[in-house]
Formats: C-alpha cells, sequence, structure tokens
C-alpha cells in the first residue's frame, strides 16, 4: 500500500512538473537543435564576421592584434582577444570613463570582430539585436535558449527550471520501473518499447515513456548542465559535496583591481607563454595554439589560454581550455586551470560543458544533440497529450458518479 501510494505521488509530482515545465521545454529544445549548428548558421547569416582563408600565411599574435585593435578603438579600453574561430578573432572593451558624466562611455556594440591575419575589423554588433538585421540572428536565438532574452532575471528562471527538470529526470525514470520485483527485467522490458497497432492513447504512452528512457542519460546531462550554466549559486555547492571541485573564479577572492598593468600586451603574452610552457613542463601536458589572452582590471590579473592536450573541447575556445592566471604587475603565477585530469568535479565539468554544446565527437554528435531537441518536443507534446485524456477520463468518471448518486 505505501508503494502504490509513493508511487501515486510521484506520478502526480511527475504529471504537473511536465506541465509547467512544457514551454520551457519547447523553447530550448527547438533553439538547442539550431545552436547545436551555431557556427555554420553563423556562417550562413553574418558571412561579414568572417575572414577569407589565407593558407600558408601566419595569423597575428594576441597581442599584436589587441594593440592593432586599441586603435580603431580609441575611446574604449581592450579587454580580451579570443580566437573565436581560424578565421575569426573577437575583442573585447570597455569604454572609457567620460569626463563629462564620469561613466564608461557608451560604445554602441558589445562584440567586435577582426581579420586574425591583418587584424583589420570585419564588424561590429550589439549582440542579440535584432534591429540590426541577420548578423545578430544566431546571437538571439542563443539569448532566447539561455535566458529568454530577459537578461539576468531569464537566467535565473532558466536555472531555477533546469534544477526542477533535474529532479524530475529521476522521477521519470523511477515512474518507468515496475511496480512489482517479480519478473522485473521482463516487465520493465515493455517500458523500452513502443507496441504495435495501439490505439492514439497508448501510442502516446509508449511514446513518452520509451523516449525518455532512451534518451534519458542525455536529458540528464543537458538539465544539469543548464543548471551549471545558470545558477552557479546551487550548481558548485553540489558539486563540491560530491567531488573534488574548484571554483573558476576561487582565484579573485583575495586579489586587488589594477587599472593599469605594468605588463602591456606584449610582455603580457611573453610572460604567458613562458608560465605555460613550465607549467606543461611540470604538469606533463603539451601546449597546442594560442587561444586568448584578457586582462580583468578588478583583480588585476591576466588570463592567458591555449590548446591543451587535457582539453575536451574540439572546437573554438568558449570553454574548456587550458590557461593561466598571473599578475599584471609582477606576472607571478596565480594559478593554473587544467580541464581534466586533475580535479574529478571539473573534469565533469568540462565535459558537460563540451557536451552541452555539441563540442565534441564532430558531426555525428551535433546532429544527435539537434534530434535530441526534437525528442524533446515529443516528450512535451506526448506527455501534455496524456494529462489532457486522464483528465477528460476524470472529469468523465466524476459525472457518472454524479449522476448514480442523484438517482439514488
Amino acid at each position: 500500500m505505501r508503494i502504490r501510494m509513493t508511487r501515486a505521488f510521484f506520478v502526480w509530482q511527475h504529471r504537473w512538473t511536465g506541465l509547467c515545465l512544457t514551454g520551457f521545454l519547447i523553447v530550448v529544445g527547438l533553439t538547442g537543435s539550431l545552436l547545436a549548428f551555431n557556427v555554420e548558421l553563423e556562417r550562413m547569416f553574418a558571412p561579414q564576421l568572417f575572414a577569407a582563408s589565407r593558407p600558408g600565411v601566419a595569423r597575428l599574435d594576441l597581442a599584436a592584434l589587441a594593440e592593432h585593435v586599441q586603435a580603431l578603438v580609441p575611446q574604449a579600453r581592450v579587454d580580451a582577444v579570443l580566437m573565436t574561430e581560424d578565421d575569426q578573432a573577437s575583442v573585447y572593451f570597455t569604454g572609457r570613463t567620460d569626463p563629462a558624466t564620469g561613466r564608461p562611455r557608451d560604445l554602441g556594440f558589445t562584440e567586435f570582430f577582426v581579420n586574425p591575419w591583418t587584424g583589420e575589423e570585419l564588424g561590429r554588433r550589439i549582440r542579440g539585436d535584432l534591429s540590426q538585421g541577420l548578423i545578430n540572428l544566431m546571437p538571439f536565438i542563443y539569448e532566447l535558449h539561455w535566458t529568454l532574452t530577459l537578461g539576468t532575471v531569464g537566467q535565473w528562471t532558466f536555472g531555477i527550471l533546469a534544477l526542477i527538470w533535474t529532479l524530475d529526470c529521476f522521477v521519470g525514470f523511477y515512474l518507468t520501473l515496475p511496480v512489482s520485483f517479480s519478473h522485473f527485467w521482463r516487465r520493465w522490458q515493455r517500458a523500452w518499447l513502443i507496441k504495435r497497432g495501439a490505439g492514439a492513447f497508448r501510442l502516446n504512452f509508449d511514446l513518452h515513456r520509451a523516449t525518455g528512457l532512451w534518451v534519458w542519460p542525455m536529458l540528464f546531462v543537458f538539465a544539469w548542465s543548464a543548471v551549471m550554466m545558470n545558477i552557479r549559486p546551487v550548481y558548485e555547492p553540489v558539486m563540491r559535496a560530491l567531488f573534488d571541485f574548484q571554483s573558476m573564479v576561487s582565484f579573485t577572492e583575495t586579489q586587488h583591481p589594477n587599472a593599469v598593468p605594468h605588463l602591456d600586451w606584449h610582455a603580457a603574452l611573453r610572460t604567458g607563454e613562458r608560465l605555460m610552457a613550465e607549467q606543461a613542463a611540470f604538469h606533463k601536458f603539451r601546449v597546442g595554439k594560442a587561444l586568448s589572452l584578457m586582462y580583468f582590471p578588478d583583480i588585476g590579473a591576466y588570463l592567458y589560454e591555449v590548446r591543451g592536450s587535457r582539453d575536451v573541447f574540439e572546437r573554438s575556445p568558449k570553454g574548456g581550455g587550458t590557461a593561466v592566471v598571473f599578475d599584471g604587475d609582477t606576472g607571478a603565477l596565480r594559478e593554473l586551470s587544467q580541464p581534466t585530469g586533475e580535479r574529478s568535479g571539473n573534469t565533469i565539468e568540462s565535459w558537460l560543458y563540451a557536451l552541452h554544446m555539441a563540442r565534441v565527437f564532430g558531426m555525428p554528435y551535433r546532429i544527435l544533440v539537434c534530434l535530441l531537441g526534437l525528442l524533446i518536443q515529443v516528450l512535451s507534446i506526448t506527455g501534455v497529450y496524456i494529462w489532457w485524456k486522464k483528465r477528460g477520463a476524470r472529469q468523465r468518471a466524476a459525472s457518472r458518479r454524479g449522476a448514480v448518486g442523484a438517482a439514488s
């Protein structure tokens, strides 16, 4: 009896949780299917942001790009240079203080792209602003996927919904298990299959249950990684409790601001290369091409990131890179960040990023992620259909009981 009551409670919980999550899952599923091919679609809708390939010609280094672009935007300070793709570099700025207002100048853009071979500007945009045309279509879809274009409020809302989704993954899995342990495996096998020739309700029920089971590991990965990306104050304590995990922002806790570092971009690049080579020799990993060089005035430190032999990401430096953080004045090493092989929790996090952003296993995995987004629609639609049919059945049963009571 207790098992039946417990199961009935979880059926009720799963039903209403699913209904509440329907809109969220439809949005993240459809946008996620598109974002699996984000770079390819970006090249289609905003080709001007990518340079013509120049085989055999060396690209400018990160410091040279920073110095060159600084001259293009004198009203701002260069904060970071990233080799976003092989044929594209991104530069990020902070507006210099306007003497008239005492506030940073409004630059009129948030993203700035340059040719990695020449340093020439390719384009600039306010990320996600559709009024600028197709150049912002994919960033808009990305913001819709991440925050529903509602900024911090949307980020927290989606993070909370992702947490509920994560917990509901376990509830949904539990509800596929047979009530009795008698002939457990034979009875559970039915949950993985779709009965042929069944009616509409049974077909939808089987689709909902079997689809959820077959893709359950991926559903959990995407749900929990969404928590990771949106609500770190929830994600990090859980990871610390379960694994050996260190937050990426730990090095900022005891540092001091420094708006004008002693090391310029060229000196910082040389220092980053030297520190990275020393750490690679000590920790026994290989160093590949440079990915980014950033300065953080709030903590007075540079971050230099490279492709390392322990990286997970196959493409672009958007997470999963090997990095050193060092003092902007002295060049002293503050921290080495390795995506894998050092702490189990950080290794898991690197894989969560890579799997969520479809940055591993090549085109087959990107196709799988795209299909997963469509399967999430199947789960949402069949779940609503099952609720609607059962609700109708309950209402008809209640009407019959009322009619019998009135007759008696």
